[in-house]
């Protein structure tokens, strides 16, 4: 045996095990994979929750964890599951239709109601509505979605009657919602309503050795997939796995596999398919945590600055896969602001 086969680190029966389950683990067909306590308690919670007669439910977590994927699975564990599940993303629709989408509209209420429209609420009835980064919904609808927890009651657009209707309300955000609150960004009383029972998803760095049962996983998913027999990971690069940080989470390490059966063409994941950026972070120990100490001093504060602010901006993008949403939640700012650095600093695709 060659002593390349020796130092991998193969896919293991688990990993192969629930590949052949489902589609991904975004695919909602698998239970949460790993057995961190973290995980081990959360799979708990989800299914005490998911049974119990509690409507109104927040997740928290971090961009890529699988916010959308714990919804699922509260729907599909709960006596609701023969029912709709409706995954509604409150920044993807512009607040001037989000209304019309979440709770319809009668003909002629508006410009363009040429027939009477059934929301999405109404078309969830008995099953569960996800709210997916409701801290974006502007606050008019905010105060419609209070009311509608309150009297599970709503009025479509243009209407005078109004409709019951019996749901369970998923909401969810990668910011910690309070703060959003005390800056008024918030209602409170939105916030305790939808809190009744919280959930919080731990980031991936803080689950140990589940970043390399993920691994597992996406290696045998993405070799049905491609028709590949990838080994599993090299023994330093498991290594690598388990010291990164993962800011982008599940989601990163996802897009990160993938990307190595589309590129490369090894049957084990090597250090040398990884992007510079993780081996940096990695190998550079401190100096990569900090890119400031990597710069030259001599380049002078604003080119120094320039260059320390596109390598933020270049691991956010590299982490999100180019999305400039999620990027711009990684850096803590908005989309807006993003754009706007990335073309102060003369970067493509702002």
């Amino acid at each position: 045996m060659s002593r390349e086969v020796e130092t991998v680190r193969p896919v293991s029966a688990v990993g192969a095990s629930k590949a052949r389950q489902g589609t991904c683990m975004t695919g909602y067909q698998n239970d949460l994979i790993g057995d961190h306590p973290s995980i081990l308690a959360l799979r708990a919670l989800i299914e005490r929750v998911a049974r119990s007669p509690a409507q109104n439910v927040l997740i928290y977590g971090p961009t890529g964890t699988g916010k959308g994927m714990v919804a699922r699975m509260l729907h599909r564990l709960s006596s609701r599951a023969s029912k709709q599940f409706v995954d509604i993303n409150c920044a993807a629709i512009p607040s001037s239709l989000l209304e019309s989408e979440l709770f319809g509209h009668e003909k002629g209420a508006f410009t363009g109601a040429i027939d009477r429209k059934v929301g999405l609420v109404e078309a969830a009835n008995h099953g569960t509505i996800f709210l997916d980064e409701i801290r974006e919904m502007e606050p008019m609808l905010q105060t419609k979605l209070l009311s509608l927890l309150d009297t599970h009651e709503f009025r479509r657009v243009g209407a005078v009657r109004t409709t019951a209707v019996d749901v369970r309300f998923i909401a969810a955000t990668n910011k910690v919602l309070l703060s959003e609150v005390v800056a008024g960004n918030f209602r409170e009383d939105l916030y305790y309503r939808l809190q009744v029972v919280a959930i919080n998803i731990p980031a991936l760095a803080e689950r140990g050795d589940d970043v390399l049962k993920l691994s597992d996983y996406f290696i045998a998913k993405y070799n049905g997939r491609y028709g590949r027999t990838i080994k599993g990971l090299a023994a330093e690069t498991a290594e690598i796995f388990l010291q990164y940080r993962w800011p982008g989470n599940v989601r990163e390490l996802e897009n990160l596999i993938e990307r190595i059966f589309i590129l490369e063409d090894d049957d084990v994941i090597a250090p040398h398919h990884l992007p510079d950026r993780i081996l940096r972070t990695v190998r550079g120990g401190a100096c990569a945590e900090h890119p400031t100490a990597r710069i030259d001093l001599a380049m002078g504060f604003r080119a120094a600055t320039e260059a320390y602010q596109r390598q933020l901006v270049e691991q956010a993008l590299a982490a999100s896969r180019n999305n400039l949403k999620e990027a711009a939640g990684l850096l803590k700012i908005s989309r807006h602001a993003l754009r706007h650095q990335m073309i102060k600093l003369g970067m493509t695709g702002a």
